[in-house]
């Protein structure tokens, strides 16, 4: 079994950027990681390291341990909570929909813009054709922020603590989240733009409610 990282190397883990995984430390940090499988040294100029898998777990596992000590049995009410998990957790994340207060002036649409490019790189570096065209691994393990990171980047706007707006939640579904917008024209604009990004998107009707919604998937071809 592959001996745990080091308290120095589980700092170089945890301040890795939370979307592409690029790394930050010494020359001997880094090497170390590469050489536990925790990350990669990506082949062109200028040479970044970014986290694996594998280190993207481990990275995931210490902020859940720091932050959320009860973790064990994720239940659908803690997905309901989507638009909260990450707010007080002070890196970047996309805006899936009912949270408050959110900021929307030009800082954040740099933010998400440079979130986008970032996601668009990891695509590339993990693709073995260096396509960018369809969503990457990371993005199958963070279905919820994935999908609002591509509808937030296109300029839709999140639902803030009124209906208006797109919303982005978990789905019992294996790799499927589901988008509700109230407005029938955004919902379809929001199908249109998940799928240029490279998502698998249908438009149902909830069958009490008869309110129409999205379910979309990452596309793998």
């Amino acid at each position: 079994m592959t001996r745990p990282p080091t308290a120095a190397q589980r700092r170089v883990i945890e301040a890795a950027d939370p979307v592409t995984g690029r790394l930050r430390g010494t020359e001997s940090q880094l090497a170390a990681l590469v050489k536990r499988g925790l990350a990669f040294r990506h082949p062109r100029p200028p040479h970044d390291h970014f986290l694996t898998p594998t280190g993207h777990r481990i990275r995931e596992e210490g902020g859940a341990a720091s932050k959320e000590p009860d973790r064990a049995g994720v239940s659908t009410t803690a997905e309901a909570d989507d638009a909260r998990a990450t707010a007080a957790t002070g890196v970047f994340a996309a805006r899936v929909g009912g949270e408050e207060g959110a900021d929307a002036g030009p800082s954040r649409v740099r933010e998400v813009h440079s979130a986008w490019q970032g996601l668009l790189e990891l695509r590339r570096m993990t693709s073995p054709d260096g396509a960018v065209d369809r969503p990457c691994g990371w993005e199958r393990t963070h279905l919820v922020q994935a999908a609002a990171l591509a509808l937030e980047a296109a300029g839709h706007r999140p639902a803030g603590t009124g209906p208006e707006g797109y919303r982005v939640r978990a789905t019992p579904q294996p790799e499927a989240v589901a988008v509700r917008e109230p407005d029938a024209e955004a919902l379809r604009e929001c199908a249109a733009t998940l799928e240029k990004a490279g998502w698998q998107v249908g438009e149902y009707t909830e069958p009490r409610t008869r309110v129409r919604y999205l379910l979309a998937s990452p596309r793998r071809k």
